[in-house]
């Protein structure tokens, strides 16, 4: 089978079937691998919880990989039970404190260095351990600051031990899907990029109702931009994970089209024997095949830069749902300061300077959107110098939204319905100090969901979300469309459709639009200024109708309009579970 020429295919065969499986059963699993994928690598490993592989034997299997003409690298699952004992931890990590933990676990180490040049750590490198031991070594230091101390500390050690073992070693720490909460389990990202030689996302995102991640399908996209921006051209791939989809194989295919569309340059499947004899394994050939040849087109992923900096808190996994909405993100650990547009949740107030980044990049001409929970962070420290939105501690609840940008005329005013009540917080404002470009209307009032404060040379804009992040499901299509309006200011095009649905965007005017809704949909794909239309890359058909938006105009006695480019609306429709790959036609 023709390998694929944009990523290569791995397998992850994890030590509770590598210590149990005869050459007979690997040798079947491997050529029903081939017969179905062009598998290249396979990541065979040594330990996980009480089982432990011998090195005798894990250089048998190794072999037996390697005659296939397959590349064999070791793995480790860092769970354990030493002397028999439990710790007061989460999946039985190891505890970094316990000596004989730190023994036990730099053996298994030396065990796979001696067998591969190459070892990925699955994503239970972490700790949540509160023994006695832990908790006298931890003293008066929270349990983030210590366990991340001692995370970076013990990285350090294991992997100048495995290379003092085998000085050709490539060590990789695979992170996983919960990256909002790395920093409370001893994960150091912004660190241990610079200890180990690569990392690894594991961008499976499961079922999103019945799992307490609150995983949103956009994340196996998302999280691979943010930690390929993390370290940059080091992010040695995706890790994708069948669990929490077999009761819709699209998740599980779709985890593969979106880490793939966010740039893996390897895509692992965990794992081996667990995808042998099931539709899965025989569905993803095809999947794969049409991301591989839409990659000749797509380069570079753009969208609107958000900050997302680890060791963070609050508003988790909200770019998720926005992008679920339609929003084209790129997460970034750093302020990026010279985006077009920046994206600023509850995360980013973290950083003792958040507050001076943002004001600085508004003065000088940047357009700043903020989230409720960032706004909520910032109230003390001041950003009520640069809006006169203030608190009011209440909440309220509506379905119909009034649409009224500053930077239109009267005559664009639109009124839209959701589809069901939404609770926001009710926020106050001084009229004319402050616009809102979007209200809430419940009763015989209104409350802002989106706000606007001309500051220096910049735009800042508060996007008051609600209560729930889910019931941004609910909003109509006019507000998802102004919002996604607002946070694509600088790129060529946005979505301005219905919630559940995707758009990736790239340079060179290459798109990806990907529906999560049950049935057929149309999709208003809006592009900024003079295009011939949009051309679908797989079919060849050209989309050339379109609506012209409103744009900016003059608003009653004002002296200026804003200039923009005009926007067109194209309607793309789009079948449930599926992508559309557009390329724009100027």
């Amino acid at each position: 089978m023709e390998p694929y020429r944009h990523f290569t295919l791995a397998s992850y065969m994890f030590a509770y079937y590598a210590a149990k499986a005869s050459d007979e059963e690997i040798r079947r699993g491997v050529c029903q691998y081939l017969q179905h994928l062009p598998l290249k690598k396979v990541y065979l490993e040594n330990h996980r919880g009480t089982v432990d592989v011998p090195v005798s034997r894990l250089r048998e299997i190794k072999a037996l990989l390697e005659s296939y003409g397959l590349t064999v690298s070791g793995g480790i699952t860092s769970t354990v039970l030493v002397d028999d004992v439990q710790k007061p931890n989460i999946f039985d990590t190891f505890c970094y404190t316990d000596p004989r933990h730190r023994e036990t676990y730099l053996n298994i180490v030396r065990e796979a260095a001696s067998v591969f040049d190459e070892i990925i750590l699955d994503d239970f490198f972490f700790t949540s351990c509160r023994c006695e031991m832990c908790i006298q070594a931890k003293g008066a230091l929270s349990w983030k600051d210590f366990r991340q101390q001692q995370m970076t500390e013990f990285s350090r050690e294991m992997v100048a031990e495995a290379k003092r073992i085998n000085p050709r070693m490539n060590f990789i720490i695979k992170y996983p899907n919960w990256y909002e909460s790395y920093h409370e389990c001893g994960y150091t990202p912004m660190t241990q990029r610079d200890i180990f030689d690569m990392i690894y996302t594991g961008t499976e995102t499961r079922e999103p109702f019945y799992a307490a991640q609150h995983l949103q399908r956009y994340e196996s996209y998302s999280l691979m931009r943010l930690l390929e921006n993390t370290a940059p051209g080091r992010n040695g791939g995706g890790w994708i994970d069948l669990g929490g989809s077999s009761d819709n194989i699209s998740r599980w295919l779709e985890q593969a089209e979106f880490t793939l569309l966010a740039g893996a340059k390897e895509l692992t499947l965990f794992n081996f024997p667990g995808l042998l004899d099931t539709p899965a394994l025989f569905a993803m050939e095809p999947v794969l095949r049409r991301v591989d040849t839409f990659l000749e087109h797509a380069k570079k992923p753009v969208g609107a830069a958000v900050w997302e900096p680890f060791d963070a808190d609050g508003e988790d996994q909200l770019c998720s749902y926005l992008g679920m909405c339609g929003a084209a993100l790129e997460l970034f650990p750093d302020f990026p300061e010279d985006a077009p547009v920046v994206l600023l949740t509850q995360r980013a107030a973290c950083k003792p300077d958040a507050m001076e980044k943002l004001e600085t990049y508004v003065r000088r001409g940047g357009t700043a959107v903020v989230t409720i929970g960032f706004f909520h962070e910032m109230y003390e420290r001041g950003i009520q110098d640069m809006t006169s939105v203030r608190l009011t501690h209440r909440h309220v609840m509506g379905q119909e939204y009034m649409i009224d940008r500053i930077d239109h005329d009267y005559t664009g005013v639109s009124y839209a319905k959701g589809a069901q009540p939404v609770m926001f917080e009710a926020l106050d404002y001084k009229t004319n100090a402050t616009w809102a470009d979007i209200l809430m209307l419940a009763g015989e009032d209104n409350f802002p969901v989106l706000t606007e404060d001309y500051y220096g040379q910049g735009r800042l804009l508060i996007l008051n979300v609600p209560e729930n992040f889910a019931d941004l499901y609910q909003l109509p299509e006019d507000v998802i469309r102004n919002i996604n309006s607002i946070l694509s200011v600088g790129h060529g095009v946005y979505l301005g459709s219905e919630p559940k649905a995707s758009l990736i965007s790239y340079e060179d005017e290459i798109l990806c639009v990907h529906s999560f809704r049950p049935m057929l949909s149309k999709m208003h794909v809006v592009v900024r200024d003079t295009c011939r239309g949009l051309k679908d890359l797989e079919t060849g058909a050209i989309y050339t109708q379109s609506l012209q938006l409103p744009g900016p105009s003059k608003r009653g006695d004002a002296a200026r309009t804003r200039t923009a480019p005009s926007e067109y609306a194209f309607d793309v429709p789009v079948g449930p579970g599926r992508s559309v790959y557009l390329e724009i036609l100027r």
